[in-house]
């Protein structure tokens, strides 16, 4: 294996066998190599193998222009993100995610820490990927004696659901006012508190994530049975008028309208959430 560009003493690129390059991490790997030098694998620490060739341009341009350690960290959250949510992340998330943080620490030695304005939402809507941003801040004041406000915590967790979903940042934003609406108009419905730590809770939660993308995207749910669409609005009546009062809303604020497959889920899960056992 033979170096194709050097990007920095730390970081290189290789043509693999399927003609694909190849991002290379690994300590001093690069010193006072060229390219068309052998790679020495004993140095290799991290192999980055980025499908989507504009994306992969973008990887190479971040690391000639921002320290290793950002990337190092970078990928350990990414790393322990796909382990504790047990989810895919889209690869995007090695670009974004070292962006974001090598722009905080920078906003904040210059005392121009970014207040997160959706930080109660994130917290309560993204528990798990909060817990991630906040493991990531942890790990930011260990390799950088940097400690980050809890702000940040929210804006990783974002780049961990926008990687999740595969979405533009902005339309995770908007998503995530789209959930908390739907949940107010549940929560003053119903007039009850959610129990937060149920599954039905989270169940509703992860629905309406995906509800919400669905919304921006317009993109519908297929709507294919009506028979069951008949017996669920019978069988919760008092769910059903709620999924009508968030169907208006929906269609007053956004312009979209909730077909009969997406009433039946969002009624049964909304039966389930009001639902204390």
């Amino acid at each position: 294996m033979k170096i194709h560009k050097v990007i920095n003493n730390n970081v290189i690129s290789v043509i693999n066998e399927h003609n694909k390059e190849l991002v290379i991490m690994g300590r001093g790997i690069a010193f006072k190599k060229k390219p068309g030098d052998p790679v020495d694998e004993d140095s290799i620490e991290k192999i980055f193998t980025l499908e989507n060739k504009d994306l992969s341009e973008r990887f190479k341009t971040l690391l000639y222009e921002i320290p290793v350690e950002y990337m190092e960290i970078s990928d350990e959250i990414i790393s322990y993100a796909k382990k504790a949510l047990g989810r895919k992340l889209n690869e995007s998330i090695y670009v974004s995610l070292t962006d974001h943080i090598h722009f905080a620490v920078e906003r904040h030695q210059k005392g121009l820490d970014i207040k997160n304005a959706l930080l109660w939402e994130i917290k309560r809507l993204y528990k798990e990927e909060y817990e991630v941003g906040v493991k990531a801040l942890q790990r930011i004041k260990e390799k950088l004696n940097i400690s980050l406000p809890e702000d940040e915590a929210g804006f990783i967790a974002l780049h961990i659901v926008n990687a999740e979903l595969n979405d533009e940042m902005t339309n995770i934003v908007n998503i995530t006012k789209v959930m908390q609406e739907i949940l107010n108009i549940v929560k003053y419905h119903f007039k009850i508190d959610f129990d937060e730590e149920s599954l039905n809770y989270y169940r509703f939660i992860t629905h309406l994530k995906f509800f919400a993308q669905r919304l921006f995207n317009k993109t519908y749910m297929d709507n294919e049975d009506d028979f069951l669409y008949d017996v669920i609005k019978e069988k919760y009546r008092e769910a059903y008028r709620c999924t009508e009062k968030i169907r208006e809303f929906i269609s007053k604020k956004y312009n979209y309208d909730i077909n009969a497959e997406e009433m039946v889920y969002l009624t049964i899960h909304i039966a389930r959430v009001v639902t204390r056992n």
